[in-house]
């Protein structure tokens, strides 16, 4: 394994395993994994670990878990690693004593293609506003969030029924490989930093900058007295996680999986026909949204069949 460049990789999710991972099988110098505290989950509240800090375990990697990045003795742990590179995937923002230590800066995977859907959730955001085509940026850090200097980009188109998650899956293959011909671009000399203020002035398509805030509650409420493609959108964007819902018998009704009949509804916005065999749908303000995929509150997420088989409405 070459010496140069020293990385440290700083990333939480599975999403950023794919990344480090990459690295790793590239045959990088990585000299320590920066991951999120563990943290109490579910009933019994047991110790929950990271995706990449159970990957650097297992890898034998130096690793380090601060509850707050601006600790002094954290500082001091990572000049001590004297790193040439930080790599940053899916991970909490960086104050800059620490985005600004590497010799060769800090450099961020994100998932989209910068400018647009600079934010928490662009994944989410960029299927939910129905786009047909998203991607994968390189950057390097600055002050403002996702901001900085663009690398390099990859672009790939989303499916018209492809869902967040199955974006999100593709999307961590793709920017892994992307990263690595980042890291060999900046230790080959070979990659010209681009203001982002350029690639807006540059196409006219980016003039209009969309955002991808967190998602909230009140994001996932679906509104039938919107057209069916959009509501279509929400549930593919909101899909496995946090589900886009609707109010079932006093009960919230998520839908992870829908189909879109452009048929115009003979029953109000929100009311909804069943057979009580093989489907339920509702009616939009230009057509029917079929659910696929659901999950009643207090039940396991299921087919719309077995959920029809044990529960008639």
């Amino acid at each position: 394994m070459a010496d140069f460049p020293r990385i440290v990789f700083m990333g939480t999710p599975e999403f950023a395993v794919a990344s480090l991972d990459a690295l790793m099988k590239a045959g990088y110098n990585i000299v320590a994994v920066v991951t999120a505290p563990d943290k109490p989950a579910g009933r019994g509240m047991k110790m929950n670990e990271s995706a990449v800090k159970k990957y650097a375990v297992e890898k034998e990697l130096r690793l380090l878990q601060p509850a707050k990045l601006k600790d002094p003795g954290f500082l001091e742990q990572l000049r001590l690693l004297k790193a040439d590179i930080q790599v940053v995937v899916a991970f909490r923002m960086l104050p800059e004593t620490v985005w600004n230590m590497p010799p060769m800066g800090t450099i961020n995977v994100h998932g989209s293609l910068l400018p647009q859907y600079r934010g928490a959730a662009p994944i989410n955001w960029a299927v939910i506003n129905g786009e047909k085509e998203t991607g994968v940026t390189t950057f390097k850090l600055q002050h403002e969030i996702d901001t900085g200097n663009i690398l390099l980009q990859q672009s790939f188109p989303i499916g018209e029924n492809e869902t967040a998650g199955e974006v999100h899956d593709r999307m961590k293959e793709t920017g892994a490989r992307l990263l690595v011909k980042t890291i060999e671009g900046l230790v080959d000399n070979t990659l010209i930093e681009k203001p982002q203020s350029l690639v807006e002035r540059g196409d006219a398509s980016q003039q209009e900058l969309k955002h991808a805030p967190k998602i909230f509650t009140e994001t996932c409420c679906i509104d039938w007295n919107k057209p069916v493609n959009k509501i279509h959108d929400l549930i593919r964007g909101l899909s496995p996680f946090p589900g886009a819902f609707t109010m079932l018998n006093g009960k919230t009704f998520k839908i992870f999986r829908s189909a879109k009949y452009n048929v115009l509804p003979n029953r109000a916005a929100g009311e909804y026909v069943t057979d009580n065999k093989t489907y339920i749908r509702f009616a939009a303000a230009d057509g029917w949204i079929e659910a696929l995929e659901i999950q009643l509150e207090g039940k396991r997420r299921m087919s719309i069949e077995d959920f029809l088989r044990g529960n008639r409405l």
